[in-house]
């Protein structure tokens, strides 16, 4: 039997905060986890402000950016670890933030990954889990799919809705998964507009009206007609989605939350999900409307399981993630990535 107690820990794009999983892993025949604590640690507003002005910044001040962002994880995770008295982790277990993700042009880079976290913390640190996947000409992402295999084989698929809404799907042994569109990275920024940092069950978009010149100019996106494996980073946001968002600008923010909704829910519905069993987690699930919609486009049984593992699953399979690596176990699939094989990735550092 093979056991760990590690930290699993995600920021993602949408700049809610730094998500924090404790859990033990098991495997006998296969993996199991219990989360012994968890926790999302909000960004205080200068720091979301600098992470999302990151991508305007040259390779000097993404560097100051990547010191800064490393000490400030570290005091993070240390405040959580005494905060929940967790003692003798195997590792820590960390994805750090995105700030530039252009795969077509071998370029991936997450802050946070430096070698001064594992000494910071006096604990093995697992990380940058994406950049030798570009180096083999994969992805990069999405990477949670190989943790979707392994825990959640009781359903057909997993859906994410995050910063990006991301699929996965097994079919005869096979995974494969890959980025759908933006989500909250979309949504949160029209919400902050009226006043809010998220749309509360997306009851603003509910009362907004369909704007069809818009939601025609969305479904026309060439990314949408790629095949897989595929991707999406921040910069696709701010290139192709912002300036449609402003092109229709006069029209008030409610409309713009009710058709980008509308057209989340209709590409998701395109996806490969008729008449399966579909495991949805991230923020999104708790967007009441959105997921009413995505309901009216497809057949498909989306079950919202428990709180901790809508919110936490994506820290959680990076944890995962450490583990393999640690075991130098696969933890990137090319049928996912695109990458040129199967492989194990992750950096260690010690302390």
């Amino acid at each position: 039997m093979t056991q760990y107690y590690v930290l699993g820990v995600m920021s993602g794009t949408s700049l809610d905060g730094i998500d924090l999983v404790a859990v033990n892993f098991e495997k006998t025949k296969q993996w199991k986890y219990q989360i012994q604590a968890a926790e999302t640690i909000a960004y205080p507003q200068a720091w979301k402000i600098k992470l999302g002005e990151a991508q305007g910044l040259n390779s000097t001040e993404l560097q100051q950016l990547n010191d800064t962002y490393t000490d400030y994880l570290a005091e993070v995770i240390h405040d959580f670890t005494q905060k929940h008295q967790l003692h003798n982790l195997d590792a820590v277990c960390s994805h750090g933030h995105t700030v530039l993700h252009q795969p077509d042009r071998g370029i991936t880079f997450q802050i946070g990954n430096q070698a001064h976290l594992a000494k910071s913390l006096n604990c093995l640190v697992v990380c940058d889990f994406r950049v030798a996947d570009v180096q083999l000409g994969g992805q990069g992402a999405p990477l949670v799919p190989i943790g979707d295999r392994y825990l959640f084989q009781a359903y057909d698929g997993c859906l994410n809705l995050g910063g990006f809404a991301n699929i996965s799907l097994t079919e005869n042994g096979k995974t494969i998964a890959y980025d759908i569109c933006a989500v909250n990275t979309v949504l949160n920024p029209l919400a902050e507009q009226l006043g809010f940092s998220f749309d509360r069950d997306g009851e603003n978009a509910r009362a907004g009206k369909f704007i069809p010149e818009l939601f025609d100019a969305l479904q026309k996106l060439e990314f949408y007609n790629l095949n897989p494996p595929k991707s999406l980073g921040i910069e696709w946001v701010q290139e192709k989605i912002q300036p449609l968002l402003v092109d229709f600008a006069a029209n008030p923010i409610q409309d713009l939350l009710h058709t980008y909704t509308k057209h989340i829910a209709h590409q998701i519905a395109r996806h490969g999900t008729s008449g399966k069993k579909i495991l949805v987690t991230g923020g999104g699930a708790w967007n009441v409307f959105l997921m009413e919609c995505i309901a009216e486009k497809s057949d498909a049984k989306f079950q919202i399981p428990e709180v901790e593992l809508v919110e936490f699953k994506e820290a959680l399979i990076f944890g995962l993630l450490g583990v393999l690596r640690l075991e130098n176990e696969i933890n990137c699939l090319s049928s996912v990535t695109g990458c040129k094989f199967d492989h194990s990735s992750g950096v260690l550092f010690s302390p």
